[in-house]
């Protein structure tokens, strides 16, 4: 069961990662714990996600096996050293990933340039 507390679905699982990458075009993850730099991010993604249906916003906690096993194994997270580690998805590729606190300006322009679709005007 995670230990983050959030309005996010969670990713608590390798499997279940690997079925959100493939079954999702469209996929943002947080990947953190419920520090100061982290519990803004999530705020941010709980208050966008109604705002893009066609993706699908997750959190995962950073210090879990499965972080260690996805997130954080990923070429493109090396050398972060801010949580969260921020990492979206479109069909199965990771388009863009950020490290550290991000705003929600920061956040709808990575959604917009990288996950664009009909919702981004909307936002």
């Amino acid at each position: 069961m995670s230990m983050l507390q959030t309005n996010l679905k969670h990713v608590e699982t390798a499997h279940q990662f690997k079925d959100v990458i493939r079954e999702n075009g469209k996929v943002a993850i947080v990947c953190g714990r419920m520090g100061p730099m982290c519990i803004p991010v999530y705020g941010v993604m709980e208050a966008l996600e109604p705002k893009y249906p066609d993706v699908r916003f997750f959190d995962m906690e950073f210090d879990s096996q499965v972080g260690r096993d996805t997130i954080r194994s990923l070429p493109e997270v090396r050398g972060f050293n801010g949580l969260p580690f921020t990492v979206y998805f479109r069909n199965g590729k990771v388009v863009a990933a950020t490290s550290s606190i991000q705003t929600k300006q920061q956040v709808k322009e990575i959604l917009d340039s990288r996950l664009s679709g009909s919702a981004a005007q909307a936002a």
